[in-house]
């Protein structure tokens, strides 16, 4: 650890820690990153790369050793988080389709009851964003052919050792929440409460696929990649092709992981990724030493997140929209006057708990049905608090583009089950992820009294046939509102989608077979 994080780490002790230090409520800061890895977070995984802030939250606060996302996917995810309830509830059901912009989240509340707010960077909840492309692909999931919708993930390094900010926006955004701790809040003489949304690690555009392409480019400097420990680099195990679950694969297909990758290729696309993650965590140091910069970090509740993780070539894919480990677990690190120091929690627990814990935080009474619990009970050095015990069980759901089936993850003890469509026409898999940590072991066969009990379970949390069904119906409508608003420009918007190399290959075809779907003549 560096010495300028042991000395924020001697800062901190030196000050008073009360969770309302002279009555005062205490500050709240969220920095909230994209496709982190969140088993980076806690050992083996947090010798890989350099993270000293992510360390420095660790000594001084909680860290979730299990912690998942809700939906593993961008805004879906934020949707549930920033609401605090299921993505069957929000009805989040793609990258177009989030919450309303009139939606009422938790940082609403807090501005209502008394806190100056301020959110930067990306927010990415709210419905109506993200290219026509991944809408589309989202709609049209079900029809019965494969399209690569992805470019290859491929690897990028620029600059030299003094170049040090790759991801410039997120700099920038960084650079103002800073200025804004030093310049707002400093001088107000209201508890705040801060978000900042980074882009980072999420992998960036590939720039000569086109203006369509998604993010398949890890991009990082010679800089941030001597953090990492080249050493230590894993090289995942797959299956064979012919041996995948018929989701994973089109999964692999669709994200262009399906062809031959050398050992190297992917070693490096693992190391440029673990160098965001570094990149990503200095964003975070430059939000702590702001608040001890200005006295404020003896009375702020630090947290640390992400949306989803990053696969990383494991599973022979890359991205996210997968419930495997890569994808589906994320970072949570908690830190703040009178929380607990150095605690590692090994309950379950994912984004939706993160609306009634900063509400708890904030002494705010929570309005409506939550589907999440408040965390500060484990957190908390005090007794006086009370909460209706936290299940023993995480739930994500996901709906979107390059996954052909409504897919469901129920998180249990050592079992990690999860459903698919209406659960009868694709099957289910289970993983015992305590003894199967790479998860390439489907034993759904093998143990049927224990996927009968969680499948029982997950239907008493949620109807997923019943979901399934209405995503598809809304996948069909909103494809179809599209297509006849574009009237006969369809053809050729459509084929210059970023599939459009796979699919001019047989436009005609693949056009009738949308057409066949479309109007339910399959």
């Amino acid at each position: 650890m560096n010495t300028e994080v042991l000395a924020l780490i001697f800062l901190f002790q030196m000050y008073g820690q009360n969770l309302c230090q002279n009555g005062t409520r205490p500050n709240i800061v969220m920095v909230m990153s994209d496709a982190f890895d969140g088993r980076l977070t806690f050992d083996p995984g947090s010798k890989v790369v350099q993270l000293p802030y992510v360390n420095y939250l660790r000594e001084l606060g909680t860290t979730f050793l299990n912690a998942y996302t809700n939906s593993p996917i961008c805004c879906p995810s934020r949707a549930a988080m920033w609401s605090g309830q299921f993505v069957h509830l929000t009805q989040s059901w793609n990258n177009y389709k989030c919450l309303d912009a009139n939606a009422t989240t938790w940082m609403d509340l807090l501005e209502a009851n008394g806190y100056l707010t301020k959110s930067m960077g990306k927010l990415d909840y709210t419905s109506g964003s993200h290219s026509v492309s991944n809408r589309v692909e989202a709609w049209t999931r079900d029809v019965q052919f494969l399209l690569r919708q992805e470019g290859r993930p491929v690897t990028q390094l620029v600059g030299n050792m003094s170049t040090v900010r790759i991801m410039r926006k997120d700099w920038e955004n960084t650079d103002k929440a800073a200025q804004w701790i030093h310049q707002r809040a400093a001088s107000s003489h209201q508890p705040f409460a801060l978000y900042l949304g980074l882009n980072l690690p999420h992998p960036y555009k590939t720039e000569s696929l086109g203006p369509t392409a998604g993010g398949s480019t890890f991009l990082t400097s010679p800089y941030w990649l001597k953090k990492v420990s080249s050493e230590l680099i894993t090289v995942p195990k797959w299956l064979p092709i012919d041996a995948m679950h018929p989701v994973d694969y089109y999964s692999t297909f669709t994200k262009n992981c399906s062809g031959v990758f050398a050992e190297e290729e992917v070693k490096s696309i693992r190391a440029i990724y673990y160098a965001m993650c570094a990149e990503a965590d200095a964003m975070l140091g430059q939000v702590i030493s702001a608040l001890r910069e200005t006295a404020l970090l003896n009375n702020t509740v630090v947290i640390f997140t992400a949306d989803h993780g990053e696969l990383a070539m494991e599973h022979r894919q890359f991205y996210k929209m997968s419930m495997f480990e890569g994808s589906s677990h994320v970072p949570l690190l908690i830190m703040g006057p009178e929380l607990m120091s150095g605690l590692q929690v090994n309950q379950l627990v994912s984004l939706v708990d993160l609306y009634p814990t900063v509400l708890d935080i904030a002494g705010i009474a929570a309005v409506g049905s939550l589907s999440g619990h408040s965390l500060l009970p484990l957190l908390s050095k005090a007794s006086a608090f009370s909460m209706k015990q936290h299940p023993d069980w995480v739930l994500s759901e996901y709906h979107g583009c390059n996954v052909n089936a409504s897919t469901y993850m129920l998180r249990i003890g050592r079992w990690k089950y999860i459903a698919y469509a209406d659960g009868l026409t694709v099957p289910p898999q289970l993983f015992d992820v305590k003894l199967d940590k790479e998860e390439l072991h489907d034993v759904v066969l093998r143990f049927p009294i224990v996927q009968a009990y969680l499948d029982k379970l997950l239907r008493s949390i949620l109807d997923y046939s019943k979901v399934s069904t209405t995503v598809h119906l809304y996948n069909k409508e909103s494809f179809g509102v599209w297509r006849n608003s574009l009237g006969r420009n369809y053809t050729q918007v459509i084929a210059n989608l970023r599939w459009h190399v796979d699919w001019q290959k047989d436009a005609l075809a693949n056009e009738r077979a949308i057409d066949k779907w479309l109007y339910g003549l399959l």
